[in-house]
């Protein structure tokens, strides 16, 4: 079977690590079945409760992770950028999504069908060798999430956000004060007074309403202070 392989999501299956060395026929299924989502700004991508098809990623966009509890409470846990796979925790288990899947800039998904994700597991070392480093990577930013939820202050829980725990490889972040607010949970006077501060030390820069990185390591100190 022949594909576009000008489409982005053929480009994004094909640039993965454990994908090259699939018979050609795996490589067929994969990219033969695998579907893309598209969803504007502040539109709900996956909803809570809904049956779970695949593992997802952002080819293009940011989206974040969110709860909400019986009194109407929104609790927002991670932001995933374009070019990270996410929900393989909930791939990987025969129950309902747990979380909502919101765009916080026009995105579009790409879904690894449950059907291939399973043949993968069963099949690939190399698959599973990604497999658990991005778990891998999800458990570390959960243990942080929690600690800066319990004994950050907000200015660090800002860097916390801002630092390559969260957004490994991608520097040039173009994230708003509003969007960093969503990931964060604070509101955004809050988070742009805490900017300011970042600012003033030397971390960041803030330019158009966007945040740039100056300093990695200068981030990571803020936020052991």
């Amino acid at each position: 079977m022949l594909h576009d392989i000008t489409h982005p999501s053929t480009r994004f299956l094909a640039g993965q690590p454990w994908f090259g060395n699939l018979p050609p026929a795996a490589q067929d299924r994969i990219t033969g079945r695998a579907f893309t989502l598209r969803a504007a700004k502040g539109e709900t991508l996956l909803r809570a409760g809904e049956e779970v098809k695949g593992w997802y990623a952002v080819l293009s966009g940011l989206v974040k992770l969110q709860t909400q509890s019986a009194q109407g409470r929104l609790s927002v846990f991670l932001g995933v950028p374009g070019g990270e796979w996410f929900g393989e925790g909930s791939a990987m288990k025969a129950e309902p999504r747990r979380y909502d899947v919101v765009a916080l800039r026009d995105t579009e998904l790409l879904c690894l069908p449950r059907a291939q994700f399973d043949e993968l597991r069963a099949t690939s070392l190399e698959f599973n060798q990604a497999l658990l480093l991005q778990m891998n990577m999800r458990l570390a930013q959960a243990m942080a999430i929690i600690e800066a939820g319990r004994i950050r202050s907000p200015e660090q829980r800002v860097a916390l956000y801002l630092s390559r725990l969260f957004w490994q490889g991608l520097r040039k972040l173009n994230l708003s004060q509003e969007e960093l607010g969503n990931l964060v949970g604070l509101s955004r006077q809050t988070v742009n007074r805490v900017l300011q501060k970042l600012e003033q030390e030397g971390l960041v820069t803030l330019e158009f309403g966007r945040v740039g990185i100056l300093s990695d390591e200068g981030l990571v100190a803020f936020v052991g202070q």
